[in-house]
């Protein structure tokens, strides 16, 4: 596979009580700060309800994150498809894609929220149905077709774009979480994934299998679908020490999981932490722990065991959250472009090579030794100085300073 590309996740999951417009723009400066730091993508999703996701518009969010980034690629993570009428999506995405210079990554999903759904008046049953036939139509309008279409939540009628996208293809991508849905749907169309439902350990159980539905989908459509345009959610928060990386994140986890996942969304089967401990314990110790809390080593390690059980992925996204305070957030993000990009990108391999090559051929100092001392001793003012340097008890101190003050010392033994 090529090399791993890294990104971020923005849902966002912020708790409430900060300002809005203030929180809005610390994820903008966010998304500025992990471009310069190098990362390859930053998503953002669309929510409407549970207080903890604040942004309904990922187009409109990422149109104020590329006027503040360069070259970090800008998706949506993921656009609800069932809650808009396709075309205007397809204008929305075209437009972003112009005003970002091409950077757009169009993610897709059915919604996640029942609360949002239930709100726009939308039967959960139908979502599914409704992205795989958003989609058709969608790869239709991108690819400069007029489309009618005649469906029982949206018509078009001689429909075509009048702007296309920047970029020659538009990469398309499809939400995946426990369920084979979305990979089917990703091998049906021929798209990328984006398994978010990795970030727990259900999800973490179920990657092994995943691909293989994106796979079977993808030969009965007479598609192809390739495991670099995969992209797996994980959750970390990075430190020098595990003791200290453990003491910045245990409260906020242990805040984020009692709030949100149980108090909000009432996952099935998920029950309080009764101290951040437990949380620590139960979420983020240990084998198969859905999250990583502790030091650039351990997070390479979880991020090759992902990559062996899985298969192999081509993108690894971390899931942006608040359990660590702002400075301690942004130095585990600066310690993973720092120490994790490159390892696990192979980055380093060329140094540590050309160090051991240089170990395992001292001789050549010995060489290189041996050259300078023939030329002191073929000089007699050099020879005088340095064996006046060695009666004053100087050691030379140089790349070769071993072979020469051995020479030296030979030279001061015989006078």
């Amino acid at each position: 596979m090529s090399r791993m590309k890294f990104g971020a996740f923005l849902a966002p999951h912020h708790p409430i009580g900060e300002h809005p417009a203030l929180q809005m723009r610390n994820d903008i400066k966010l998304a500025a700060h992990l471009d310069a730091l190098g990362y390859d993508e930053f998503w953002v999703g669309e929510h409407h309800s549970t207080g903890w996701e604040t942004i309904a518009s990922p187009e409109l969010f990422l149109a104020a994150a590329g006027e503040n980034t360069h070259r970090i690629r800008l998706g949506t993570g993921v656009v609800s498809l069932p809650y808009h009428h396709p075309f205007t999506i397809a204008q929305r995405m075209v437009q972003l894609d112009h005003m970002t210079g091409g950077r757009v990554i169009f993610g897709t999903g059915p919604g996640a929220l029942p609360s949002d759904a239930h709100m726009l008046g939308i039967d959960p049953m139908t979502q599914r149905d409704r992205q795989d036939e958003a989609i058709g139509v969608l790869k239709r309008l991108f690819a400069g077709e007029r489309v009618t279409h005649h469906s029982d939540w949206f018509t078009l009628q001689d429909a075509r774009l009048q702007l296309f996208p920047l970029q020659e293809e538009l990469p398309i991508v499809t939400a995946s979480s426990i369920s084979p849905s979305g990979m089917t749907l990703a091998g049906k169309y021929g798209l990328g994934v984006l398994s978010i439902g990795s970030n727990s350990d259900a999800g973490l159980a179920a990657l092994p299998t995943q691909w293989g539905f994106a796979e079977q989908a993808a030969a009965a459509s007479g598609q192809t679908v390739d495991r670099k345009n995969w992209r797996v959610l994980m959750s970390w928060h990075i430190a020098e020490t595990r003791e200290e990386a453990r003491a910045q994140a245990a409260r906020g986890l242990m805040q984020w999981h009692n709030e949100y996942q149980v108090g909000t969304l009432m996952r099935p089967g998920a029950a309080p932490f009764a101290t951040p401990e437990q949380a620590l314990e139960e979420t983020a110790m240990g084998d198969g722990a859905a999250a990583v809390i502790g030091t650039p080593d351990d997070l390479v390690a979880a991020i090759r065991g992902l990559q062996a059980s899985s298969g192999g992925f081509g993108v690894v996204l971390g899931f942006a959250h608040d359990w660590a305070n702002r400075e301690n957030t942004l130095r585990s993000w600066d310690l993973v472009a720092r120490y994790v990009i490159p390892e696990i990108q192979g980055l380093l391999e060329g140094y540590r090579t050309s160090r051991q090559y240089v170990i395992d051929n001292r001789e050549w100092f010995d060489r290189a030794g041996q050259a300078v001392m023939s030329k002191i001793m073929a000089h007699e003012g050099a020879a005088e100085a340095l064996k006046a340097g060695l009666q004053s008890g100087v050691a030379m101190k140089s790349p070769n300073a071993p072979d020469l003050n051995k020479a030296a010392a030979a030279l001061k033994s015989e006078g």
